[in-house]
């Protein structure tokens, strides 16, 4: 098993793509702990874990307080005593306009997107440094690497995120801890349908699913990529067999960023 014996922590583990990745990374051998603000979402992802012989425990709360970002590995630490990885994929969309913006919506984006990142990396890295072959992921997007028209906003987040990776990795590689990006594109996820229909750009529910298509279809590929592609790359990333990769932002994005 490619995780065999490792610890970790995967942020926004109740759905979608952080749900893949903590099932996935838990099937390759890793004790998982499975962070959410939904604490039903987050206790379902546990027992699907330890129905298949993991083991998993459930961390729930606002990841928007600065106490509960640092508490994730406190806690995680406590129960397994490391700690080698973190899949720091907490995220949303932020507003997507321009003219008019709802500061509030910015701050928002801001403190999930990149503060409560940097404080659960920042309270890891202790814990991270007495292990070998320790890793930080994080979630970018295509729009961490190339600009999006449709949103300044979030693009402006993810490379951030992007440029935040990429200095923790060249900072802590003396330390062994590696600092990767996985960069999803369209995904057929809840995410997807908040983004391609915000109310701030006069979204109507009943064009959701159209645009959903819409998206998907726009891709080279002609679809919208599976959680499960992003969480096979962010276990790549994740495992040692990326034990010379760090600073790398990897697009899983069907081929928008060509």
């Amino acid at each position: 098993m490619r995780l065999e014996g490792k610890i970790g922590i995967v942020t926004a583990a109740g759905s979608g793509m952080g749900r893949a990745g903590a099932l996935i990374f838990a099937r390759e051998g890793a004790a998982v702990a499975v962070v959410d603000r939904d604490a039903a979402a987050a206790d379902e992802v546990v027992k699907e874990i330890i129905a298949r012989g993991g083991r998993a425990i459930a961390l729930s709360g606002d990841l928007r307080s600065d106490d509960f970002a640092a508490e994730i590995v406190d806690k995680t630490v406590e129960e397994y005593g490391a700690l080698d990885f973190v899949w720091n994929h907490i995220g949303i969309r932020g507003p997507g306009a321009v003219e008019d913006i709802d500061m509030d919506d910015f701050s928002l984006a801001i403190d999930l997107n990149l503060r409560s990142v940097l404080v659960t990396t920042s309270r890891a890295i202790p814990h991270l440094r007495k292990r070998e072959g320790a890793s930080l992921l994080y979630t970018g997007s295509t729009s961490g690497v190339q600009a999006s028209a449709y949103s300044p906003v979030y693009t402006s987040l993810k490379h951030g995120v992007v440029g935040m990776a990429k200095g923790i990795a060249k900072r802590f590689a003396k330390d062994g801890i590696r600092a990767n990006v996985v960069c999803p594109g369209p995904i057929d996820t809840p995410m997807l349908r908040e983004f391609v229909n915000r109310p701030d750009m006069g979204g109507d529910d009943s064009e959701t699913e159209n645009l959903v298509k819409q998206r998907a279809a726009a891709t080279p590929m002609g679809r919208a990529g599976r959680p499960e592609e992003i969480a096979n790359a962010a276990l790549f990333l994740i495992s040692d067999e990326a034990s010379f990769v760090t600073g790398a932002a990897l697009l899983v994005d069907g081929g928008i960023a060509a």
